[in-house]
């Protein structure tokens, strides 16, 4: 089957009454024959119907062996932490999420060390992989610089100078409509499904698919052990919103390549970040990897401001000013204030997220509107 197909194929119609949407399995127990004795489901927290169909989607969509909900992104995130000990070292992304970010300085605490580096450049990234270095975090394109880093390059040789660590990607931005991160080499697939997976800006979901059953039953223990679960309804909701997965992206990304092309026209622009614009420094390497180039993009302004920046993201009538990403809806952001506030500011600086640098998610509405929208905000 084609990816399309087998998006909507693997979800599956209901076996007890042939319904063809997803029961939702609103119970926190179930009843057992005997003790130990029952149908896979003992208790909600262990294992859910409705979790597991969306969990066997996902699996489905990113070609692994075996995934896991979680109640958020960042829950997701913090389980595949915790296959680390104290002593460990990380290999990171510089530009990463402020929450994973934030989340990494906490496990400082236990003992676990963070290299931050700049991943598009792989002999950097080799260079710096020690024996200590249990994982390589990337996340590709990344949030809010959107550079792509080469998953195959990098999986394959970082595993040849050290082939005890996990490759980790975080493919929120992507989607499995963009990239499968694990036919590239990549050990562990990281969603937060709240954004382009769910795709309707009405749900928080974190999802990670494994490709060998070591690491799901690793993950499994852990998940199980913390609690962090996707409730019920919750997966319902993202199971019912990744439907139109493929259709959302396919327009997002066509309406953010013809943002970007009329961003390029306005003389009160600095610097323009889509990696489907020739003269991105990861152009050719989004070409090989990507089936889309997404929907996101990023710009800052000649008059590198955070004031600059505030009055475009508070004039915009179709872009709304909102944190999260990935939605039918247009949104307009302000990473320096928002999504990266908690990022010290020389390494917010470092990684390229200047003071006036502004993220949009372009939704699926029309693109003429779009523009006149971000055309009016600007002048």
């Amino acid at each position: 089957m084609k990816e399309e197909t087998k998006l909507i194929q693997n979800i599956l119609s209901d076996p007890l009454t042939g319904a063809i949407s997803t029961p939702i399995y609103q119970t926190s127990t179930y009843i057992q024959k005997a003790p130990g004795v029952h149908k896979g489901f003992d208790y909600t927290r262990t294992n859910n119907p409705t979790r597991k169909i969306l969990e066997n989607l996902i699996t489905s969509l990113e070609y692994g062996y075996a995934s896991l909900a979680f109640s958020s992104g960042l829950a997701a995130v913090d389980a595949v932490l915790k296959l680390l000990e104290c002593g460990d070292e990380i290999v990171a992304v510089d530009d990463i999420y402020g929450g994973t970010f934030r989340l990494l300085n906490l496990y400082k605490k236990l003992g676990i060390h963070t290299k931050f580096i700049d991943t598009t450049n792989v002999e950097e990234c080799i260079n710096v992989i020690s024996k200590k270095t249990k994982l390589v975090w990337l996340e590709t394109p990344t949030n809010p610089t959107l550079k792509v880093s080469d998953i195959e390059d990098i999986s394959i040789k970082s595993k040849n100078k050290n082939p005890k660590l996990l490759v980790v990607v975080d493919n929120t931005f992507a989607s499995p409509a963009i990239q499968n991160p694990l036919k590239l080499h990549a050990d562990i697939v990281i969603h937060s499904a709240t954004k382009y997976l769910a795709g309707h800006s009405d749900v928080l979901a974190g999802l990670a698919t494994v490709k060998n059953p070591d690491l799901y039953e690793k993950l499994k223990y852990i998940q199980n052990a913390t609690g962090g679960v996707l409730s019920p309804i919750d997966c319902w909701l993202t199971i019912r919103g990744s439907q139109t997965l493929y259709l959302r992206v396919k327009k997002q990304s066509k309406n953010a390549f013809r943002i970007a092309s009329f961003l390029e026209k306005k003389k009160n622009i600095d610097k323009i970040y889509y990696p489907g614009l020739p003269y991105h420094k990861n152009h050719l390497i989004a070409i090989k990897q990507q089936r889309y180039f997404g929907g996101i993009v990023s710009f800052s302004m000649k008059n590198d401001k955070i004031e600059s920046a505030k009055k475009i993201v508070t004039s915009t009538k179709f872009f709304k000013l909102a944190e999260s990403l990935g939605g039918t809806k247009s949104l307009i952001c302000h990473p320096a204030t928002m999504t990266h506030k908690s990022t010290p500011k020389e390494i917010r600086i470092k990684s390229g997220i200047q003071d006036s640098l502004i993220r949009l998610s372009i939704g699926i509405e029309n693109i003429e509107d779009l523009i006149e929208d971000i055309d009016q905000a600007l002048k």
